[in-house]
């Protein structure tokens, strides 16, 4: 590995601009994602953020659980997991019904939230609770060592 011709402030410093600059190219791909299906996008016009966007979540992923680093705040647990999968669901049922223009009645608006909501919460709900268990499985192995 080559010598940093950086001291450790200006080290820490470089973490921090990368870090900030990852998450912002995380959240603005989302959003402009978000925008581009708003606007009537088709699919394949968004096929390079989407790929970027997933290949930056899953190096973010398994990058953490490698390293046995879960989050700063939240605990690797059912309540969390439980909690970020119905705040991801409800926002994928309100976005379905957004970018749904062919809903006309108020069971058509239900149906759309239930099944986009619903299928998000089961899906994020089971990768989280998957990643939970690699990550304290790699916890222990790490506290082992």
């Amino acid at each position: 590995m080559k010598k940093s011709n950086l001291d450790e402030m200006q080290e820490q410093a470089l973490l921090k601009i990368e870090h900030n600059g990852c998450w912002l190219a995380f959240w603005g791909l989302l959003a402009t994602m978000a925008v581009e299906c708003l606007l009537g996008m088709p699919g394949k016009a968004i096929l390079g953020e989407w790929v970027v966007f997933m290949v930056l979540s899953l190096y973010l992923v398994i990058g953490c659980l490698r390293r046995g680093i879960w989050d700063r705040r939240l605990k690797a647990n059912w309540q969390t997991n439980l909690a970020a999968s119905a705040i991801a669901g409800i926002c994928v049922g309100i976005f379905t019904i957004v970018i749904n223009p062919y809903l006309e009645e108020v069971l058509d608006y239900v149906l759309v939230f239930a099944l986009g909501g619903g299928f998000t919460f089961v899906l994020c709900f089971a990768a989280l609770t998957l990643c939970a268990k690699l990550y304290k499985k790699r916890r222990e192995k790490l506290d082992q060592e």
